[in-house]
Formats: structure tokens, sequence, C-alpha cells
């Protein structure tokens, strides 16, 4: 027989000792603010959301401290480059067996030992023309030199042949008479350099002749005849060129009269060693080691370092020379916005037998055969239509975006939250007034409101005045949903027993609305503000695409899709919307997502209705 357990009068007054801290600690969990941060916690969703928009948030915001964004940059070389790394990966064939590389543009191209030709990088020049698609006959011919232009290519064969492929429409394959009859005939005229600009093309050969052939009306491709037989090199820019003689001096062997190139600097008539270019400038390398350099020098490039050691050759990028010094080392100097200008430590570390440097990209061959690079590697996300990165602006149109998103929130919950306190708690004639009044603001279509704005504003105003009058009218407009809802949450809450309390005890009114009811609500007021962030987003991006909003070239999510109107970027290019749409996609995502989670957090029985 059990002997039933006796109580003591403590224990029936107030119960089991460890039932009341289980009580307590039930209590303590069951609280409101720790009861939803338990849900939210738990939903593995929001939580999930909640992680991807905090990356997101931070990469944007973050992120324009890195990737600093220049409105007016703009490159017609690096236009709709397809998304990749590898404008330097030579093809392994090339490895260990270099004879020859020109780096152009977004591409490069080389040849090996074996006489044959390999391009890589970003080769498509038009829709119908890549520069990959190597012509028969230079497959079938052994190549000895390369060059490469903005759009072609130039090849020279053993037998002094030359060959260009590429866009060819501005007679960038209109040979001069003298080396087509002499390729009919299969005469060796003995090129020995060749050389490829924007739209025209240059060779020079043992006896010292210079050919130019190309687009004549946007350069000056003739050569005086009294400097022909003595040429010993020759270096293009994008509109000219300058010429070595073979008895060591810098001439300008055209004919135009005034430009930057004709006023060549005194000293250079003899003792020049080696000459380069860039789109725009000259330099050239005395043989005390001097380097000289004249043209037009906007981006650094007579800014000339102080050598240690002289240099024997030089080589010239877009806006940057590279020069190789007698004890093998490598240095750079002008343009450094892909690197190009920064020699890698590991590279002088090495013995560098040659050096070629294209319009971002720099390669230097060692002795023992290796390729070490610097300079543009690619885009990880691509490049639009006037040569912009794509992953940048996508950075700073995201902080854009964010930021009108976010400010247009805080406004509407401004307004929102004390005209709701007002029309609940209140009633009568003020609820009555601010109701009408939520009425009449939220019947006003937004969008085509936004849209007239915009039309009769057009031009008047700044782009930075633009955004902020675009956060001001998304939270202007867009206050009544949370004025309802938190008018309806403080009509059953100032009934409550606190709230009589507080006004027993002579609480001023405004104290129990924004100090007392307010509070209360805030878990719902935070899952009406997630939903509507991601809705002000979409507006503003809605805005900016139709053109009525943030225009370019300052970047948003929005304007930054308005190239997936066109078939032909949707098909061609679509690197140029997909990244932002995708971006702007799993953002508004994770937001839904927390604010979903918000909510199952607050009520959780909603996930079961």
């Amino acid at each position: 027989m059990n002997k039933k357990k006796k109580t003591t009068l403590f224990q029936r007054l107030f119960g089991n000792r460890n039932k009341v801290t289980d009580f307590m600690t039930e209590e303590q969990l069951q609280s409101p603010g720790r009861l939803i941060l338990k849900n939210f916690l738990h939903n593995r969703l929001g939580m999930t959301g909640l992680i991807v928009f905090l990356l997101i948030f931070l990469l944007v915001m973050i992120g324009p401290s890195f990737y600093t964004l220049d409105l007016s940059y703009q490159d017609n070389t690096q236009i709709n480059v397809a998304p990749g790394m590898n404008m330097m990966t030579l093809p392994e064939e090339m490895k260990h067996k270099v004879v020859d590389i020109a780096p152009g543009t977004t591409y490069g191209v080389g040849i090996n030992t074996d006489g044959n030709v390999y391009t890589w990088g970003y080769t498509r020049i038009t829709d119908t023309i890549d520069l990959k698609d190597i012509p028969e006959e230079v497959q079938n011919a052994k190549i000895v030199k390369v060059a490469a232009g903005y759009d072609h290519i130039v090849a020279l064969d053993e037998n002094g042949a030359l060959y260009v492929w590429g866009n060819r429409r501005l007679g960038q394959d209109s040979l001069p008479d003298k080396i087509q009859m002499a390729a009919a005939y299969g005469k060796n005229l003995g090129i020995k350099q060749i050389e490829a600009s924007n739209q025209f093309s240059a060779a020079v050969t043992e006896s010292g002749d210079l050919y130019m052939w190309g687009n004549g009306s946007q350069a000056d491709i003739k050569v005086k005849k009294e400097y022909q037989g003595n040429i010993d090199k020759v270096a293009l820019t994008a509109r000219g060129y300058i010429a070595l003689t073979k008895d060591g001096a810098a001439v300008y062997a055209g004919f135009q009269k005034e430009n930057a190139l004709v006023r060549i600097p005194e000293g250079l008539d003899s003792g020049v060693v080696d000459i380069a270019a860039t789109s725009n400038a000259v330099a050239a390398v005395k043989e005390d080691g001097t380097v000289v350099v004249w043209g037009t020098c906007t981006n650094g490039e007579d800014k000339i370092p102080t050598f240690e050691s002289k240099p024997v050759e030089l080589y010239g990028g877009r806006y940057h020379f590279t020069a190789l010094m007698d004890d093998g080392e490598v240095i750079s100097w002008g343009d450094n916005t892909h690197g190009q200008a920064s020699v890698p430590s590991y590279v002088n570390d090495k013995e560098i037998e040659t050096v070629y440097a294209g319009y971002y990209q720099n390669y230097a061959v060692t002795v023992d055969g290796d390729v070490e690079t610097w300079g543009l590697k690619g885009y990880l996300c691509g490049t639009d239509d006037l040569g912009r990165d794509v992953f940048n602006r996508m950075i700073n149109g995201g902080k854009v975006t964010m930021t009108v998103g976010a400010i247009a929130v805080i406004i509407q919950l401004i307004i929102g939250i004390i005209l709701g306190g007002l029309a609940g708690y209140f009633g009568g004639w003020v609820d009555n007034i601010i109701m009408r009044v939520s009425e009449v603001v939220g019947g006003l279509p937004f969008l085509p409101f936004a849209m007239i704005l915009s039309a009769i504003i057009g031009t008047r105003i700044s782009v930075e005045q633009r955004m902020y009058l675009i956060m001001i009218v998304l939270g202007v407009l867009s206050w009544p949903g949370i004025c309802r809802l938190i008018r309806a949450q403080i009509l059953s809450q100032r009934e409550q027993e606190y709230v009589t309390a507080a006004q027993a005890l002579g609480v001023r009114e405004n104290s129990i609305i924004f100090h007392h009811i307010i509070p209360n609500v805030m878990s719902l007021i935070l899952v009406n503000a997630t939903l509507s962030f991601a809705t002000c987003m979409l507006t503003e991006s809605s805005l900016s695409y139709m053109g009525f909003g943030i225009s370019p070239p300052t970047p948003t999510w929005g304007n930054m899709l308005t190239g997936a109107n066109n078939s032909i970027v949707i098909q061609q290019y679509w690197w140029r919307w997909l990244f932002p749409a995708l971006v702007f996609g799993i953002c508004t995502i994770c937001i839904n997502l927390v604010g979903d989670a918000l909510r199952d957090a607050v009520d959780p029985k909603s996930a079961e209705r």
C-alpha cells in the first residue's frame, strides 16, 4: 500500500519550489520580445533571408569605398565584354613555346614554336566578327610575327606574306600594292616588324622601308619619301606614328604639320635606341638611358619614374609604358586603372627575356619560357554598352537603390506612426480627418503621379536632388497603409488595463501613445517596414527603368535594367541585365522572407492559417 505523500503548509500555499522556478523561467521565455526573437530564430527561411540580405547590404554599402565610381568614365575599347577573367590566360599550346605575343583590347594573340596562331580572352568584335575565327590560309602557314589592333589582327608568315582578319570594313586589310605584288610573285620583302593600331597597320622591312595601310581619314598614315630606306622601327598611336631611323633619330615621317607628335623634343635627332607609343603619346630611350615622352599625356605617361638602371627596351599600352632595364628589372608607369602599371614583385624576382604590352595588359616571358602577366584579367560581370564595369555599377547602384528605399520607409513610418497613433487614441473628429486624408493620399495613382512630376521637373534639378525628391515622394505617398495598421492596433490597445492605469496616474496622452502603446505594437510595425522597404525599392527601380527616376550615368538597379527591353541585349549581352536583375530579385525575396518570418514570430498561428 502506497503511502500518501504529505505536503507542508508552505507547499500548499506557495506550491513546489521547482514548479515555481519552472513557471518563472517559462514566463521569462514567454515574454513578448523573447518569444518573437525565439520564434524568428527558429525560422530557417527567415534567418537565411536575413543573412543573405545583410551580406548584400554590406556589399553595396561598403563596396563603393573600394570600387569607386567615375560617372564620366567610358571606354570604347571595352564595350560589351562578356563576364570572365581569362583575358590573359594563354592556351596550353603556348606555354613554354612562346615566339610572339600581341595583346589587344580585350584579347590576346600569339604564336608558338610550331608557327601556329592562337587567340584568347574576349575575341568577339561585332555580332558577326570573332577574332578566334582564324582564316584557313593562316592556319596552314607558319606564322613568325603577329600584331593586334583595336579590332583586327595582322600576321606575318616565314615567306614574308601578310594576313589580316577581323574587322576589315575600313580598309584594315587593304595592303599596299607593293606588298600585294610581292605576295603574288612569291617575293619576300624581308618584313621585320609589323604593328597594328585602331584602324590602320604598318610594316617595316630590313631594307628600311615603311608601309602603312588602313583608314587614312582618321590618321596620318602616309610616309614621306625622304625617310624610305632609313626606317628601323615604327611606333603607332591611335591617329599617327613615330619612326626610328637607322642612324638613331626619332622622326615624324607623316605629312601633318600640327599635332602633338610633330613637336619632337630636342636631343632626339640622334642616339635613340628604342621607341614606343601609347594611344596619344610617344616615348624614346636614348643611349645613356634617358627616357623622353611627348604627345598628349593625360594619364600620367610623362610621369617617368626614377630608374636605378638603364632602360634598353620600351613597350607601350593604351595609356601606360613598360620598360625592360639592362639588369632585367621591369618598370611600368602611366594609367593604372586596371593595375597595368603595377609590376608584381614576383616578376622582378625572375630573369625576364622580353616583355609585351597591350591596351591594359602586360606579358613578361622569362628565360625559362614562363609567362608572367599583370593588368586587366577581365570583368566579373562583364561591361555595358559604354565599356563600364557592370559589377562596379551594380554595387554603387545598389547603394543608391537601398538608400532611397530605406529613407522612404523612414519617412512613411514617421508620418504613419504619428497620424495613426493620434487617430486611434483620440478617435472622433481627429480620427475622421486623418482617415479622410489617408484615403485621398492612398487613392493617388503613384506611378502616373511620379511620371507626371518627373516630366514637369525635367532636367531642372540635379541627379542628387532628383534622388531626394523620389525619397520624399515615396515616403509621403505611402504612409496610409502603416497609418491604418497603427490606428487599428491602438483602438484595441487603448482599452487595455495598462492604458487605464497610466491615465489614472496622470500620464500625458502623448506619452501614453508613443511610450506605452506604440512599443507594444512595434513588432507589427517592423513587419510592415520590411515589406514596405522591398516595395519602395521596387518602385524606385520601376521609375528608373521607365526613365522617370534617377537617370544615368548615376547607376541604380532600376536604370541598369533598361537594356532588358532590347531583344539584342537580351540575347547577346545577357550579362548587362541578368546580374542586376538577379541581385535585385534575391534582395527583394530576402526582405520578404524576413518580413514573413517576423509576421509568423509575432503571430505563430498565422503560419497555420
